[in-house]
């Protein structure tokens, strides 16, 4: 259910809508737009951060001197930790972008054409991957292979570490 503040602008929305409801329902449709915008943003930032650290770590693994131990070590470590925040920033995204389409549809329901909710219909809801596939669904994939790449790199960083150390 739509908060208190989301009720009272549908409540605005009358059989004929005032222009200052029109204006409501297009600022706050523009909003999801920006969410959608920041989320790219914010995906584009942490692909490259993941992509330098494993280039990095490609790199270092050039060199054997027990002086890239620690950075050998801390990379992928830091590499897993931002690949989680990915993930849960994702997942808040998505949780955001719910609430306000929710929003949206609830305000739709005054207006003479329902155009979220008739796209929403054109996929069947979600219900049929052969309309629709979420993108979260996949973009929420990703930050978790880099966690895999970054465990991997570690692990094997650890092995070969433990392997030199113990002869």
């Amino acid at each position: 259910m739509a908060s208190k503040i989301a009720k009272s602008l549908i409540n605005e929305l009358s059989t004929e809508p005032s222009s200052a409801a029109i204006e409501q329902y297009k600022l706050y449709v523009e909003t999801a737009e920006r969410n959608s915008s920041r989320r790219l943003t914010a995906n584009s930032f942490f692909l490259t951060i993941n992509t330098g650290l494993s280039a990095l770590l490609g790199y270092m693994a050039n060199f054997k001197a027990m002086d890239l131990a620690v950075a050998q070590l801390a990379i992928p470590i830091a590499g897993i930790i931002l690949s989680y925040f990915w993930y849960r920033l994702i997942i808040s995204y998505r949780e955001m972008n719910s609430a306000k389409f929710k929003v949206i549809h609830e305000m739709e329901e005054k207006l003479p054409f329902r155009a979220f909710e008739a796209e929403w219909e054109a996929v069947d809801r979600g219900k049929n991957a052969k309309k629709f596939r979420p993108y979260t669904n996949i973009e929420s994939a990703i930050p978790w292979v880099f966690i895999a790449i970054h465990g991997v790199t570690l692990a094997s960083t650890l092995v070969s570490f433990l392997g030199c150390h113990v002869k």
